[in-house]
Parts: C-alpha cells; sequence; structure tokens
C-alpha cells in the first residue's frame, strides 16, 4: 500500500517537478507550464513530504537539485511520456495507419538501435515509411528545420521548442592492432598519452567527449589521423600503431579483430532522444518513440 502522500501525488506534481529541475527556477517553470508559481510551490511540497527529500537546494541566486530529485525527475519524465504515449495512440493503430517517420542520428545509434527498431517497424506497422538521416553535428538544425522528426545521440539540444528523453549510456574503450605495443599490459594514462591516435571528427565539425575529460586533467593528444565516422575504423587501425577511443559498443564489436582496451578515464556518453512540439502529440511519432525507448532499453 502506498503511504498516504505518496498516494496523494498526481501527474501535475510530477510534471512540475520535472520541469522545476530543467529550468533550474520556480519562477520559470511556472510560466512554461502556464500555472501560478504558488501552485508550482504546493506540488514540490507534497513532493518533500512523500519523498523525505529537500527536492531543491539554494545555492546564491540559483536553486539546485538533490541527488534523489534528479533520480526522481528521470523516472517522473518516463512515466509522463508513457502517459502522453496512451493517451497520443487514441485512434493510431500500427497495423493499418500509414505515414512516414525521419530519424537523424550517427553510426553508434543506427549500431546499436535501427536494427531491431526497424523489424519491429516492419512487423508492426508495415505501411510506414522510416528514413533514417545522418546527423552529424546538425541534428538541432534538422529538427528545428523539420528535416527529421526524431535526433538521437550524445547531443545536449536546449531550448523551449524541444523534448528529451535519455535512451542509454555508454563509456569509451581503445581499439588497437593485436600487435601494438600498448595490446599487452594495463593501458595506463601515461602510455595512452603517449601513443599515436586516430579521432572521429564528422569533417572537423565534432569533438568526442573523451577530449575535453583528458583536457580537464591537463592532457592533451593530438590524432595522427581524423576520419569522418566510425565506418572503416577497423581497415584504417589494422597493421598500424594507432589507437581509437570509441564507444565501449562499438569496440566490443571488433574486439575480435583488434584488442580491446579500457579508456583510462571514466567518461559517460549519454544518448538521448529529442524531438519537437511539431510531433509531440502525433500518435505515429510518440509510438515511434516508445519503440525506440523501448529497444534502448534491451541493449
Amino acid at each position: 500500500m502506498l503511504s498516504e502522500e505518496l498516494a496523494q501525488i498526481d501527474l501535475s506534481a510530477l510534471q512540475a517537478l520535472v520541469m522545476v529541475n530543467d529550468c533550474r527556477s520556480f519562477s520559470e517553470a511556472s510560466e512554461r507550464l502556464g500555472v501560478n508559481q504558488s501552485t508550482i510551490s504546493y506540488s514540490i511540497k507534497r513532493l518533500r513530504k512523500a519523498f523525505n527529500d529537500p527536492m531543491f537546494v539554494r545555492q546564491g541566486n540559483s536553486i539546485l537539485s538533490t541527488d534523489k530529485c534528479r533520480q526522481l525527475a528521470q523516472e517522473a519524465r518516463d512515466v509522463l511520456e508513457r502517459m502522453q504515449a496512451l493517451s497520443s495512440l487514441q485512434g493510431f493503430d500500427p497495423a493499418t495507419s500509414t505515414g512516414s517517420v525521419t530519424i537523424s542520428c550517427n553510426h553508434h545509434e543506427r549500431m546499436f538501435l535501427m536494427p531491431a527498431f526497424v523489424r519491429q517497424v516492419q512487423q508492426q506497422a508495415p505501411q510506414i515509411a522510416v528514413n533514417i538521416f545522418e546527423s552529424a553535428v546538425h541534428g538541432k538544425q534538422q529538427l528545428k528545420e523539420n528535416i527529421c522528426d526524431i535526433v538521437l545521440g550524445p547531443v545536449a539540444i536546449f531550448g523551449d521548442i524541444y523534448y528529451r528523453r535519455k535512451l542509454f549510456t555508454d563509456r569509451y574503450a581503445c581499439i588497437m592492432d593485436s600487435s601494438h605495443p600498448l595490446a599487452a599490459g594495463e593501458l595506463t594514462m601515461d602510455r595512452y598519452r603517449q601513443t599515436r591516435h586516430i579521432a572521429v571528427t564528422h569533417n572537423g565539425q565534432w569533438e568526442a567527449l573523451y577530449f575535453a575529460a583528458l583536457r580537464a586533467i591537463d592532457v592533451r593528444i593530438t590524432p595522427s589521423v581524423i576520419v569522418p565516422s566510425h565506418d572503416n575504423l577497423e581497415a584504417l587501425i589494422r597493421g598500424t600503431e594507432l589507437v581509437a577511443t570509441i564507444p565501449y559498443r562499438l569496440a566490443r564489436r571488433l574486439s575480435d579483430k583488434l584488442t580491446l582496451k579500457p579508456f583510462p578515464l571514466e567518461v559517460l556518453i549519454q544518448i538521448d532522444m529529442y524531438w519537437t512540439e511539431r510531433s509531440h502529440y502525433s500518435g505515429l511519432h510518440a509510438w515511434t518513440r516508445q519503440i525506440l525507448a523501448d529497444v534502448a532499453a534491451t541493449i
């Protein structure tokens, strides 16, 4: 049985929590939700009591979310998404509906999300067309210009018109030829910084997250080879002393042909899904987003 305090928590309270967490402001959250600030404050007060946590603490002129608040906000976001999807699905029948959905993503997401997603769409909604575009570094612009309906990737897209849902996380690993000197023994940071690197930069327009993490500890590397994507890394690395630092799931796919070593620094890669108000209430797109979330939960 739920406690009396928890039983009184409704979807509007969860929506208030998510909005305050995202905006880091009670007043901005109230404006975006179109309610009085006192309504927001009352909802947060009920949540504080139900979960025995302050949720937000003031630091100077801003507010910070507690650890429990951040965890609860992510769970609440998922609940709200599911409720919205169920509401939007009214009148949408995957088996008979027609239309199309366009997803923009890069190699990482195409490898681990798209195969199972396409299979499910083909099986459940055979008359729905799926278009998969390369996002490179243009995902936000593609969404803004309605070139695509959904963007997937380790990107941060901010703005009132964008919605976000976390899909999965990954970390970095290093791959190299089996004859590489670093293939034997532990890959330390000193050994890593002294080797030769190959890096993916999407035609020089993008930098992987690990570069900033390395600079934060005063480690700077200059790649010997730069490539536009992950597509042919195996062929480029084989027989050389090049080391590629790539998402672990991608590295694992190549571990039977190349040597895989843990990246000597813990760097989280978060893959999110973004869309806009234009498709937010569409039955087809709500169904599509839920399929993507379900697929992501299995990898």
